[in-house]
């Protein structure tokens, strides 16, 4: 059985791996010198760095699940609210889609994990 803080840095990671997702969209849209696309490199390895720890005790569709979710969301808000991007009716339905599919596939995890459990304690 997982321990409690182990459960708790792996959502920690998850939580980093997308914030750090966010930040080097961000910079592919502002980065125009050298150096800023060194920092843009280096906040893209340093999160996939994070990726494959939240990986190593959460099941990695669950991960991948949320952290693209998180990336594609937050790439729709941040080319409306920050670049002047239209926001409609279509681009509302289809976050509520991935939102939806990102919950179903975490309940889907944990009910697999409650069998896997429950089967070894038999």
């Amino acid at each position: 059985m997982l321990e409690v803080s182990n459960l708790n840095k792996a959502w920690l990671y998850v939580g980093l791996t997308c914030l750090f997702e966010l930040i080097w969209v961000y910079g592919f849209n502002t980065a125009d010198t050298w150096w800023e696309w060194a920092l843009v490199i280096a906040v893209i390895f340093t999160d996939f760095h994070f990726l494959p720890n939240a990986c190593a005790t959460l099941p990695t569709g669950t991960v991948y699940a949320i952290f693209s979710g998180v990336g594609a969301i937050g790439t729709v808000l941040m080319d409306v609210f920050l670049f002047g991007g239209i926001f409609n009716t279509g681009m509302i339905l289809f976050i509520l889609l991935i939102i939806i599919g990102v919950i179903g596939l975490n309940l889907a995890d944990n009910k697999s994990e409650e069998k896997e459990s429950a089967k070894g304690a038999a």
